[in-house]
Order: C-alpha cells, then sequence, then structure tokens
C-alpha cells in the first residue's frame, strides 16, 4: 500500500517544494502570523493543509477525471480564486496598522483556508501531477493515493508553519504603525502578484 522508499522520496521532495515555495496561502500564512501573532496562523495551516491533501486523495478517486472534461467548471473555479485571493489582497492592503483594530477584525480561518484551496487553480494543478506521476498503475492505486494525500499532509504542516515562524519573528520590526502599514501593502502587493501570475504559470 505505501509507496516504496525510492519513489516515496522523489515526492516528499516534490511535496516540500509544492509546500514551502511562496504563493497565496504562503503569503496569507504569513500576512497573518506577523499581524496577529503564531496562533492566528494555525488554523489557516491546518485548513490549508488538510484541503490540499484531501484534494489529492479525490483526484485520485476520480474527481480529476471528471474535471478534465468539464472546461467551464475549471474557468469557473479560476475566476471565483482570482478574485476572492484579489479581495483578500484588498483587505490585507486596508488593513488596520493599530493592534487594537486588528485583535477586532475578520481573520481568515480553518474553513476560509481550506475553500481557498478548493478555488485555488495551482492546487489542483499540483493534485493532478501527483496523482498523475506518483500514484502508479492502477492496482491498488486508492491504497497508494491515500498514502500519498497523508504523506502529503505531514510535509505541508511544517512547511506552512516556517513560514508562520517567519511571520512571527518579523513582527518585532513591526511595532509602529507605519511599518506595519507598509509590511501590509507589500503582502498585499506579492499576494496579488502571486494570484495572477498564477494565470500564466
Amino acid at each position: 500500500m505505501l509507496p516504496a522508499l525510492p519513489s516515496l522520496l522523489p515526492f516528499v521532495m516534490f511535496a516540500i517544494v509544492a509546500s514551502i515555495t511562496p504563493g497565496p496561502t504562503n503569503l496569507l500564512v504569513l500576512s497573518n502570523s506577523a499581524r496577529y501573532g503564531l496562533r492566528a496562523a494555525l488554523p489557516i495551516i491546518f485548513g490549508a493543509g488538510g484541503a490540499a491533501a484531501g484534494m489529492v486523495w479525490l483526484v485520485g478517486g476520480g474527481l480529476g477525471d471528471k474535471l478534465a472534461h468539464l472546461p467551464e467548471v475549471q474557468l469557473a473555479m479560476q475566476v471565483v480564486g482570482l478574485l476572492w485571493l484579489s479581495g483578500l489582497a484588498w483587505q490585507i492592503w486596508h488593513a488596520p496598522t493599530h493592534t487594537a483594530h486588528t485583535a477586532a477584525q475578520r481573520r481568515l480561518g480553518f474553513l476560509g483556508a481550506a475553500a481557498l484551496q478548493l478555488v485555488n487553480p495551482k492546487t489542483w494543478l499540483m493534485a493532478l501531477a501527483v496523482v498523475s506521476v506518483f500514484a502508479g498503475p492502477a492496482d491498488d492505486r486508492q491504497g497508494r493515493v491515500l498514502c500519498l494525500s497523508l504523506v502529503f499532509l505531514l510535509v505541508a504542516l511544517p512547511c506552512l508553519g516556517a513560514w508562520a515562524l517567519l511571520g512571527a519573528g518579523s513582527a518585532r520590526w513591526l511595532g509602529s504603525p507605519r511599518a506595519m502599514q507598509r509590511f501590509n501593502r507589500g503582502m498585499a502587493l506579492l499576494l496579488l502578484a502571486a494570484t495572477w501570475l498564477s494565470l500564466w504559470a
């Protein structure tokens, strides 16, 4: 059921690269951790990591084949994802710089982070790549896909956690409202760039 070690190691390397490289989810983890603290980023980490692993399992179960024959659904998901991430970038740009205000501001939580993966084209492409490259032949494919999705989750959580630690560590340099405003606007621009550049990826 579990893939052999020679084929598992390349998958782990792939999962690390897919999880640690900058992207919308990583930037949201970084931003929330810097503005609200490490604990506030944990629901995003578990929501995003769990949803991405679940998508690997769903795609391996046949959903990927169905989506491949529904270009209208793919386009709708892409549009919703682009609009949602652009809206989040707008909120980060205009986020209050005072701690008293940010504590009351609505944050992206577990369900929001999980739902974001469902409309994120990059996550679907990653899940399709996992299944097509690493799932192997049809014999016991479901078992292998389940194992791969669990391994992906175990790899993604610490990778996303590294971004949260980076954000929490940067909070000490964001003591002034001006510094926080610059950080918020920088994160908003990076999120917007990562979102729209995915169209040409």
